[in-house]
């Protein structure tokens, strides 16, 4: 293996686990108008971890342009989606970076198998565009998405993401 591949690979986990730590998503999910099914208090406890983690990696995958962080954390059409969006953001010599992420979820439907869940999320958080690392646009924004999670092998993934008014 190439020692500067090695490194660069060291410094960029690191460099994630920085990023995470000091700004890590908030996530507070309330499950209690779910149904027909009850949400589980390990099922809600997964949901909520998984949903930080992925909004967490979709804030890595977007600032950096590279799609890698979102593997296992999105699947379908959210996946496509975010793939998508990496590829234009370099195509156009931009980053993104989402800060102060607070997300108030809420369970709206549980499938009776406890295969799919649909969370209403009121995301509050701050927007900034960079070109070349200089700052062309900056907003604070609130966005209402509605977003379907799926049971894979490990962990919840989010299969669906959609903006709403």
């Amino acid at each position: 293996m190439n020692m500067r591949y090695l490194i660069a690979v060291v410094v960029l986990s690191m460099c994630s686990l920085v990023f995470a730590a000091d700004d890590s998503p908030r996530v507070s999910l309330d499950v209690t108008k779910a149904s027909p099914r009850t949400v589980e208090s390990l099922t809600e406890r997964a949901i909520t971890r998984d949903y930080k983690f992925a909004w967490a990696s979709l804030s890595v995958a977007l600032e950096g342009n590279n799609a890698s962080p979102l593997n296992g954390h999105f699947a379908g059409s959210a996946d496509t989606w975010l793939r998508e969006l990496v590829t234009s953001q370099r195509r156009n010599g931009v980053t993104s970076r989402y800060l102060n992420q607070s997300h108030k979820v809420e369970a709206s439907f549980y499938a009776p198998e406890g295969d799919v869940i649909e969370l209403h999320d009121t995301a509050e958080y701050d927007l900034q565009i960079l070109d070349g690392g200089k700052t062309i646009h900056s907003r604070h924004a609130v966005v209402h998405y509605v977003v379907l999670m799926t049971p894979g092998a490990d962990r919840w993934v989010v299969r669906q993401i959609q903006t709403v008014p």
